[in-house]
Formats: structure tokens, C-alpha cells, sequence
């Protein structure tokens, strides 16, 4: 009966002895190992990437203790260098453990290519639209004499007309050729000679022409204020809206 005795108690004191080495193993495991190896609480802050060129957002990563991977996905933006970072996973600012790794999507080292569209006829106003949902930019804009007012009559790309489907690279200028609304009817220029200055520009505006550049010279030919030369001369064919450059005698 003792020998019983002695026997369970040895196994309880065993067992206890076992129990208390498990529970001590498991508390060092649960709260020295593995906040070590997990770096727990040890968070860094997500520096914001936006704009940086890739070789000074990788050094900057590093050094805040992060990893980086490049997204095979690219954009384009005409705003930003070549291999700058357009996007970045994680958000900045955003806390995150040391090393871990942030996905970066970068500016492609090329525009891509884009299919002019047909903006011949189409009103100014709604062609600037166009261009900037596409992605392109309005150039110059060139009027001439027509009928069609703010109408446009050409697009071209630098200096050269193109057609509907021809590629351009995103962000190109656009020039366009538009109709000024005066038509391209011949007129005989009117006869400005001994006109004051004001009558003439009247009379140069009521015949459908501009008036261009007006030099003021001394002259015995007319009193002063009065026109005494234009370019060009009185009764020669041109195209409405064409410009009329006037000579007025001064004082």
C-alpha cells in the first residue's frame, strides 16, 4: 500500500514538474520569442513616393527599413520624369513592420501612342474638350478667312496636317487651323487717301478687312491726322478679313 502511494505520488510530482515547464516554455515563446521574431510593436511610417525619381524612392525606402518590388503595370503622366512613381502599395503614411514591402508603379519611360481623332468640322469648344480627354494638348491656333466661325479646319501635328487615325504619342501639342467667320469672298480695297484716321479705319472694318499697322510720318501731301498711304493700294483683290496697313500724316 505505501509502495502505491509512493509510486502516484512520484508520477503527480512528476506530472507537475512537467506542467510547470510547459507553462514556462510556453510563456517565454509567447511573449520573448516571438515578439522578437515578429518585431512586435516595431512599426515605420510609409514614406510618400509620389514624384520621386526610382533610385532616390528606392534609397529613401531602404532606409526607412522597407523592401521594394516594381509593379509590372506602368502609367504615363507628361508631367513627370521617365521611371518616376506614379503609384505606391502601401498608401503613404501608412504604418507598416519593418521590411516590409512596398509596390511601386512607375512613369514609362515612353508616351504611349494615340489615335488622332477627326476634329475637322467640329467647334472649337468641343475640340479642346476632345483633346483633353485623350490626353493630348492644344496648340496653337491659326485663324483663317471662312464662313464657319471658331470652326476647325486642319489639325496638325508639329506643322504637318494629319488624318483621323494617325498615331501621336499622349501629351503632343495639337495645332489647329480655324475658321475665323468672314468668309473668303475677293474685295477690291477701298480708296483711304485724304481720309482722317478714324473714317479710314471705319471704312477698312465695313469692307469686311482689318485694319494692321498704322505709322505716323510727317508729310506736306495732307493735312495732319489724315491718311496719305495704304498697303495695300487702293482697288487691289484680296480676301476678306485680310489686314490693311495705313500711312497718317503728323503734326
Amino acid at each position: 500500500m505505501n509502495s502505491f502511494s509512493n509510486s502516484l505520488k512520484k508520477i503527480l510530482i512528476n506530472l507537475l514538474i512537467i506542467t510547470g515547464i510547459a507553462i514556462l516554455f510556453g510563456f517565454l515563446f509567447l511573449k520573448v520569442y516571438l515578439p522578437l521574431y515578429t518585431n512586435h510593436g516595431e512599426t515605420v511610417s510609409v514614406p510618400d513616393l509620389s514624384g520621386y525619381e526610382f533610385d532616390e524612392a528606392a534609397g529613401l525606402l531602404e532606409n526607412t527599413g522597407l523592401q521594394y518590388e516594381i509593379s509590372l503595370d506602368s502609367g504615363f503622366s507628361t508631367e513627370l520624369p521617365a521611371l518616376a512613381i506614379l503609384k505606391q502599395i502601401p498608401a503613404a503614411n501608412s504604418q507598416v513592420k519593418t521590411g516590409r514591402k512596398v509596390y511601386l508603379t512607375l512613369n514609362a519611360r515612353n508616351a504611349p501612342l494615340l489615335k488622332m481623332p477627326n476634329l475637322v468640322n467640329m467647334l472649337l469648344k468641343n475640340v479642346q474638350e476632345t483633346l483633353a480627354n485623350m490626353g493630348l494638348e492644344r496648340g496653337d491656333i491659326v485663324y483663317v478667312p471662312d464662313i464657319g466661325i471658331n470652326v476647325v479646319l486642319e489639325q496638325r501635328y508639329r506643322g504637318v496636317a494629319v488624318r483621323e487615325g494617325f498615331e501621336v504619342p499622349k501629351g503632343a501639342r495639337i495645332d489647329l487651323v480655324v475658321g475665323d467667320g468672314m468668309g473668303n469672298q475677293l474685295l477690291l480695297v477701298p480708296d483711304l487717301y485724304g481720309m482722317e484716321e478714324e473714317d479710314g479705319e471705319f471704312l477698312i472694318l465695313g469692307s469686311g478687312l482689318r485694319v494692321g499697322d498704322k505709322k505716323f510720318t510727317i508729310t506736306d501731301s495732307v493735312a495732319p491726322g489724315k491718311i496719305f498711304l495704304q498697303a495695300p493700294p487702293a482697288g487691289t483683290e484680296v480676301r476678306t478679313g485680310d489686314l490693311i496697313n495705313i500711312w497718317i500724316s503728323k503734326d
